[in-house]
């Protein structure tokens, strides 16, 4: 469930001031909108949800781990986007090339860096049409590859080249041409 914060007219924040309330919130999962809006990502996730994403993660890092391609990032990352959003995927993964571009102090904060590759994953309480939308928003931004994996239809929503494709949790996945070697079948890591 996303909680808007409602920001006082006056302006909204920089991304220094967005970082700082990030800091004094520890608890929270923080992203703003590209309008300005404070999201407010209720957390905890529940247990399967949570299982679920290690699993993601634990892929995705197993692939990059024999390939050493790129960074990855779980769900408490955060980077600013091109539409001066800043958002948090559940899954990410920069190429190395792009992550050595950034500074040392880039790496150490919030980086306006657009993943190359992202998953959101459908929580119990979360709206298919919200996290559409926000899959849409990683896309313009330009993310070249995105999973929207839900569970509750058991299938995958890839974006990739302008396409969105609709992969049952039976079937194999691909990372294209941008986690190249990458296969994967949702159906073994979303387990109950």
């Amino acid at each position: 469930m996303v909680l808007p914060l409602n920001i006082p007219k006056e302006g909204k924040f920089t991304n220094d001031e967005l970082i700082a309330l990030c800091l004094a919130n520890p608890e929270l999962n923080i992203e703003r909108d590209e309008k300005g809006q404070i999201l407010i990502n209720m957390s905890p996730t529940y247990a399967l949800t949570s299982s679920f994403n290690s699993g993601l993660n634990f892929e995705i890092y197993n692939w990059n781990k024999k390939h050493k391609v790129g960074i990855v990032f779980d769900s408490n990352s955060a980077f600013f986007l091109p539409d001066d959003s800043m958002r948090g995927p559940d899954v990410a993964w920069i190429s190395r090339e792009r992550w050595d571009s950034l500074s040392d102090s880039e790496k150490k904060s919030i980086p306006k860096i657009v993943p190359d590759f992202v998953i959101e994953l459908q929580s119990e309480t979360d709206n298919i049409k919200e996290l559409k939308l926000k899959m849409t928003k990683w896309v313009k931004n330009g993310v070249k590859l995105a999973w929207l994996v839900s569970p509750q239809s058991s299938e995958t929503l890839v974006y990739f080249n302008g396409k969105t494709e609709t992969i049952p949790f039976g079937k194999t996945l691909d990372g294209k041409n941008i986690l190249v070697g990458l296969e994967l079948v949702m159906a073994d890591v979303i387990e109950g």
